[in-house]
């Protein structure tokens, strides 16, 4: 037989004030959030209900098990909550690309420093040296690439007349084929003995009557040089040459000889007339002929083109060379840009966490660690997963509160910067992470643990109810005339109830909104022990 127990409403309230208070939890590891906190208790509530009510008349057995509550308008905070550890908004470990001795690391620690500020100078003198021999080898490449490009094109020495063109097109050559001859006769010297004596009263620039052998037709002349030494001319007698310049009237050539006569000093012998150019050009290249740009009888100025050079091996030179004229090039780039890494700068505006090297000490950019280490301390930031059923609950610019045990006590304001899509799966269950930013964090220092809530919705003055009233089918369960001892603090005759149908709003997890359905001052019934044994107080009882 059924033995029911009956409590006075004073064994009833003692045994609420044992009880713990039914709350969801609040703890780092995450509150139960919004709709999903109430449906959960109230599937709870629902299945103790159904599972521990009597059939027939039976009840009693469940006094004790319920405890009264009232429907009242509170303020609720929808967050959804989390844990992380705060960490410089941005941050940077200096670390040497170079090695050497530091001249310089004009800083300190704590010390303020603002991007592009000097912290350590290197002793580069080794990369000074090594940008010294990169020039020069762009200076040589250079001169290669130059003189093969100009010697594709074979020029005239001299001004002239090309006696004979000596190549064709399609020939090949290499340096020092000859191409052309190129002869100047237009103006002749001749070159005469003079008694030693007379030559020495003779000046460079003095006119002279140059007499052709042959014709004895006399030319006008000018000295041009009168040698200092001395020779043995015919007879023994002593000499020195003279050499006179006279303007080619047309028909001499190397052939013809001639004396002459300074002023009343005639020379002492007879001498051949010379061309003042003649010339054989040589190709100074190797190629294939392409162009030949003159014939034989043609005038030329000095440094006149006469042959072209080219053909695939000509090319292939020139771009060779071409090839090394550029990788010269960025070997003296890479040297330039190698002296930058020796004067070091600050990356990022911060404070100076860190001084590992000072001046006087030698750096290896393989084995020397972080010369020093800077945080941006403007902000703080916390990376934040979210559940994916409360994604689309976080919006950019939320209000977040963040606490620390490290401090006790306090709350700091924070706001959601952003919420990456690119969430992690795990066990089936994905999180996405979102970065909080806190300006005024107070004594929070990098690396603390703390627990965050992103405020979702603040909900002022609603009706609302314990959670763990709710039950299944968004009921609650409404104590009727004789369920409750007469001070309504107990429950006496669990049978007489009745399920009320009720609108759910939102919720904090503790307690839900009731939109309609209850009127403020209308008493529930709040489960106070768990089928399996475990028991709660009523929320807010």
């Amino acid at each position: 037989m059924e033995t029911t127990t009956v409590l006075t409403p004073e064994e009833v309230q003692k045994k609420k004030r044992k009880l713990p208070r039914p709350r969801l939890p609040k703890s780092k590891k995450g509150k139960k959030r919004l709709r999903r906190g109430v449906i959960a208790a109230a599937v709870l509530a629902g299945a103790g209900w159904f599972a521990l009510k009597p059939s027939g008349n039976g009840g009693a057995g469940l006094m004790g098990q319920y405890a009264p509550d009232t429907a009242q308008k509170r303020d609720l905070t929808v967050s959804v909550s989390g844990t992380g550890t705060v960490t410089p908004i941005d941050s940077y470990y200096l670390k040497p690309l170079v090695t050497g001795e530091v001249l310089e690391a004009p800083f300190e620690v704590g010390d303020r420093v603002e991007k592009g500020q000097l912290l350590y100078r290197l002793d580069a003198r080794d990369a000074e040296m090594g940008i010294a021999q990169a020039e020069l080898s762009v200076r040589q490449a250079q001169k290669s690439y130059d003189d093969l490009a100009a010697n594709l094109t074979v020029r005239s020495g001299g001004a002239g007349v090309v006696q004979q063109v000596l190549v064709q097109r399609g020939d090949l050559v290499s340096p020092g084929t000859p191409v052309a001859e190129v002869a100047d006769a237009s103006v002749l010297s001749v070159v005469l003995p003079f008694h030693s004596a007379d030559a020495q009263q003779i000046r460079a620039g003095q006119g002279a009557q140059v007499i052709i052998a042959g014709t004895m037709e006399t030319l006008p002349g000018t000295v041009e040089s009168v040698s200092s030494a001395d020779l043995v001319g015919a007879g023994g007698a002593l000499v020195r040459n003279v050499k006179i310049r006279v303007s080619n009237p047309g028909a001499l050539t190397a052939a013809n000889s001639a004396t002459a006569q300074v002023g009343d000093l005639a020379c002492a012998g007879s001498g051949n007339f010379q061309e003042s150019l003649r010339q054989t050009v040589v190709a100074q290249a190797s190629g294939e002929v392409t162009d030949v740009m003159v014939t034989a009888g043609s005038k030329v100025a000095s440094g006149s083109a006469l042959v072209s050079l080219g053909g695939a091996s000509a090319e292939s030179s020139l771009e060779s060379l071409a090839i090394s004229l550029e990788n010269a090039r960025l070997s003296l780039q890479r040297a330039q840009d190698a002296l930058e890494n020796y004067t070091i700068t600050a990356p990022i505006s911060g404070t100076v966490i860190e001084k590992n090297i000072k001046a006087g000490d030698n750096v290896n950019n393989i084995e020397s660690g972080a010369l020093a280490v800077i945080y941006d301390l403007s902000y703080l930031k916390l990376e934040m997963n979210i559940s994916e059923l409360d994604l689309n609950k976080i919006l950019e610019g939320q209000q977040v509160d963040v606490t620390a045990d490290a401090i006790p006590g306090e709350v700091f304001t924070g706001r959601v910067d952003r919420v990456s899509i690119n969430g992690t799966t795990t066990n089936g269950f994905t999180t996405y992470p979102a970065t909080i930013l806190l300006e005024n964090y107070g004594e929070l220092n990098p690396g603390m643990n703390v627990s965050a809530d992103i405020i979702v919705e603040r909900m002022k003055d609603v009706l609302s109810v314990p959670a763990a009233a709710v039950q299944r089918g968004d009921t609650v369960l409404i104590p009727l005339e004789g369920c409750l001892s007469p001070d309504g603090a107990a429950v006496i005759d669990p049978s007489k109830t009745e399920a009320r149908p009720v609108t759910l709003g939102g919720g904090d997890g503790e307690y839900t909104e009731i939109a309609s359905g209850l009127s403020e001052g209308e008493t529930v019934l709040v489960p106070a022990q768990i089928q399996d044994g475990m028991t709660a107080a009523p929320a807010g009882g």
